[in-house]
C-alpha cells in the first residue's frame, strides 16, 4: 500500500506542477483572471493532496485498512474535485458546457474532507504511550 500511495502521490504531483505551469503559462492568454485563479484552485488542491498520500504512507501509526480508505477517497476526491474545477475553469475554451457535471465538485470535496477526517479519528482514538 505505501508504494502505491507514494507513487499516487507522486504522479499526482507531477500533473499539479505540468497543469500549474501550463495554467501560468498558456491559459494566461485565454483565460478570464477569475478562470484563471479557478484553475490554481484545482492545481493547489491537488497538490495538498499529492503531499498528502505521501505523508500516508510514510505515518507507521496509521492502519494499513485507514490508508486504503484514504487512498481510494483521495484519489476518487481529487478526480472529482480537481479535474471538475479544471473543465469549470476551462468551460469557454470548448463546446461541451461542464456546467452540467459542476454538481461532482462538492461531492469530490466531500471525498477529501472524509480522507482526512479518517486520519484524525485514528490518532485521536490512538492510545497515547508514555
Amino acid at each position: 500500500m505505501n508504494k502505491k500511495l507514494i507513487s499516487t502521490g507522486a504522479l499526482f504531483g507531477i500533473i499539479a506542477i505540468i497543469l500549474g505551469a501550463f495554467g501560468a503559462h498558456a491559459l494566461k492568454k485565454v483565460l478570464l483572471p477569475e478562470q484563471l485563479i479557478t484553475f490554481e484552485t484545482g492545481v493547489r488542491y491537488q497538490m495538498y493532496h499529492a503531499l498528502f498520500l505521501i505523508l500516508i504512507a510514510l505515518l507507521t501509526d496509521l492502519s494499513e485498512k485507514a490508508k486504503k480508505a484514504i487512498y481510494y477517497l483521495v484519489v476518487f476526491g481529487v478526480i472529482l474535485f480537481s479535474l471538475s474545477i479544471y473543465l469549470l475553469a476551462t468551460n469557454n475554451l470548448t463546446s461541451f458546457d461542464f456546467k452540467a457535471i459542476g454538481f461532482v465538485t462538492p461531492i469530490g470535496g466531500l471525498l477529501l474532507i472524509v480522507a482526512w477526517g479518517i486520519l484524525f479519528l485514528n490518532f485521536l482514538k490512538k492510545k497515547t504511550t508514555k
